[in-house]
């Protein structure tokens, strides 16, 4: 007896208010800058209501900052869309009416209405897809490890360094986050997910290991680290086949340097 086909989920992001940000985050900054406002919806006072585009844009062009609701079958792609960047709220929508997306065969996972039902809020970790939840508690928790990092190399600059040293040729060598995780990313639809993970990453190391008094260089490699830490963690279960590919993953993680760091549940 063949399966049923699991059931496509459209979904969208927004701000932490609740409104639809717009969809072509370079026209929106021009016309405000013109002194106009961008017309939005509240996705949370709307909860199980059809709701109308306010502006509804010529199908399915980007003629206006804010023409049509875009929503994705693939929520690991959510993110590269949202102009305030993380944090997001993310709900469950139907599409109704029409539908049609911009003919580009590489975002099969892209869809635009005039015309939406909000379904329902759910988890916002969805946005960085299957593993978002482990990837938002390694985030968490990098500010007090990037300043556990930074510690234990201003406590023996030399040996850290050269431990580290050691691991970042390695990373750079087999392509770890550059080619591994990114390619990874791309094909499973976590691109958007893992862009916004790498720089939310280096972001929180960096200033966690700046607050604990390193210098320019060390917070590189630090940071380094916390990026190939979360890229390890979001596409754990996409870098697993085989030793070579275990070994890969294992350095995302951290394999070769002193300190243990979180293991995925």
């Amino acid at each position: 007896m063949a399966r049923s086909a699991r059931p496509v989920v459209h979904y969208m992001a927004t701000r932490p208010d609740g409104t639809v940000p717009p969809t072509d985050i370079y026209s929106a900054q021009y016309h405000r800058a013109q002194g106009e406002t961008i017309p939005t919806v509240n996705l949370a006072d709307n909860i199980g209501q059809v709701i109308d585009h306010p502006t509804p844009g010529r199908k399915w062009y980007t003629d206006r900052p804010f023409g049509y609701f875009h929503m994705y079958t693939r929520p690991g792609e959510i993110l590269d869309r949202v102009e305030d960047g993380w944090p997001v709220r993310l709900f469950v929508v139907e599409p109704l009416g029409e539908t049609g997306n911009w003919g580009n065969p590489y975002s099969p996972y892209w869809l635009m209405s005039h015309q939406i039902r909000v379904v329902e809020e759910t988890d916002a970790w969805k946005a960085f897809g299957h593993r978002g939840a482990q990837v938002l508690a390694v985030l968490a928790q990098l500010p007090d490890l990037a300043g556990q990092w930074a510690t234990e190399w201003a406590a023996d600059p030399e040996g850290t360094r050269t431990t580290y040293k050691a691991w970042e040729k390695r990373v750079d060598r087999t392509r770890a986050l550059t080619g591994w995780a990114s390619c990874r990313a791309q094909y499973s639809r976590r691109e958007a997910a893992l862009q916004v993970a790498n720089q939310l990453a280096a972001d929180a190391a960096g200033q966690a290991a700046t607050t604990a008094g390193a210098d320019p260089h060390t917070v590189a490699l630090i940071q380094l680290r916390a990026r190939c830490l979360v890229a390890g963690q979001l596409m754990f279960d996409r870098i697993r086949n085989g030793e070579y590919e275990q070994s890969i993953r294992s350095l995302l993680l951290g394999a070769g340097l002193e300190t243990p760091t979180p293991v995925p549940a």
